[in-house]
């Protein structure tokens, strides 16, 4: 997170702005205060890239977050999807994404990579259940907070019944490195299956710090995905979790479990480690450093692993997505490193994080719903 700059606005609709999270091709994304203190992420799309489709996509944002509420999923908080600049805002979520937070200490052990993967599938049957899809289900669109993992940025969400609204011709939707066969292909026809196997591709990063697929480039990645005789790359995955996640990276989607079936078989796992499922979601959220403590008005100093990134499209053009991890010689895969948004691009934990101290209140419901969650059995 940075401080304002000069060129940023004081005031998105009712909130004060305080700092800058992060930003990316489509908007920026700021941390705004309401009037009584409660801290939002607003995303502001950019002028430079507003036009009509834009417009389109973010009112669609809009519409798939008002349809959407479970304990996994940023809540929608206000919007105005017609302003001059169109902004959003949701629930401000302390914690770093999964991208990050692999990148800086690691993969998760057994029990929290089954733990993350379990409560994932819930947040994910959550979004099903209100026809929609996610379609760019990835590490860095999944905060680890103290009360569980959030799923974030539903720029790519759309209704099951209008699936070829975001797709136009020679456009390919999401992120590459967790994309399924079907939706690399162009396919927009996509089914419950397209973000299971993003789910998949998710866990094994967590998992092993690798995705399914690596090359040099966003295409090449696409033609390794799309090709069925190419299997996806498991090595350093534990036994105990080969099965699922292989299941979940069938080349097709009829062959991919649901997500009732994802929860039972991890939470079979968690079980086979000697703890309740409650007990390793415990163990997931401890893992989380603390958060930002923002100070006042405004930012007196800089702060790393943004809580919220903007939407990532990714066309024919580069972004930092499609700065895909090269394999190295012994066949694994480094790191990805932390690059673009939000990040100051190194792979070395950064230094401690400043920003908005919340008031007493908020810090005690904060407490509350941390003590409530953590007992939840998911």
């Amino acid at each position: 997170m940075e401080p304002l700059s000069g060129q940023d606005p004081q005031r998105i609709g009712a909130y004060t702005l305080l700092g800058r999270i992060g930003a990316g091709g489509m908007g920026q994304v700021y941390l705004g205060e309401s009037a009584a203190g409660h801290l939002v992420a607003v995303k502001v799309i950019k002028t430079s890239v507003l036009d009509e489709d834009t417009r389109t996509r973010f009112v669609l944002e809009v519409d798939s977050l008002k349809a959407v509420y479970g304990p996994f999923v940023a809540a929608f908080v206000a919007a105005n999807a017609g302003a001059d600049q169109p902004w959003l805002a949701v629930e401000y979520v302390d914690g770093p994404d999964l991208r990050t937070f692999v990148t800086e200490h690691g993969p998760l052990p057994l029990a929290e990579t089954a733990s993350l993967g379990a409560l994932l599938a819930e947040g994910l049957g959550t979004i099903h259940e209100a026809g929609l899809l996610h379609r760019d289900l990835k590490p860095q669109n999944i905060l680890l907070a103290e009360y569980g993992p959030k799923v974030i940025d539903f720029g790519l969400a759309v209704l099951a019944e209008r699936r070829s609204v975001l797709t136009a011709t020679g456009v390919v939707v999401g992120s590459v490195l967790c994309m399924p066969p079907e939706q690399a292909r162009g396919e927009t026809d996509l089914s419950h299956g397209a973000d299971v196997y993003a789910l998949g591709a998710v866990l094994l990063y967590a998992a092993t710090g690798h995705y399914p697929y690596a090359g040099r480039s966003w295409q090449a990645v696409a033609l390794r995905i799309e090709d069925p005789d190419t299997a996806p790359d498991l090595a350093g995955l534990r036994p105990e979790l080969r099965p699922v996640i292989e299941s979940m990276l069938a080349f097709e989607p009829a062959d991919r479990p649901a997500l009732e079936d994802v929860t039972r078989r991890l939470v079979a796992v968690i079980c086979g480690c000697g703890l309740t499922a409650g007990q390793a979601k415990r163990r997931l959220a401890a893992l989380t450093p603390a958060g930002p403590t923002p100070t006042g008005s405004g930012l007196t100093a800089a702060v790393d692993n943004a809580a919220y990134t903007p939407v990532v499209v990714d066309v024919a053009a580069r972004s930092d997505e499609d700065e895909v991890p090269e394999p190295v010689a012994d066949g694994g895969t480094p790191p990805v490193p932390v690059t673009g948004r939000g990040s100051t691009g190194s792979t070395a934990p950064g230094p401690s994080r400043e920003g908005v101290r919340l008031s007493a209140p908020l810090r005690i419901a904060e407490g509350l719903r941390a003590a409530y969650a953590r007992e939840a059995r998911f």
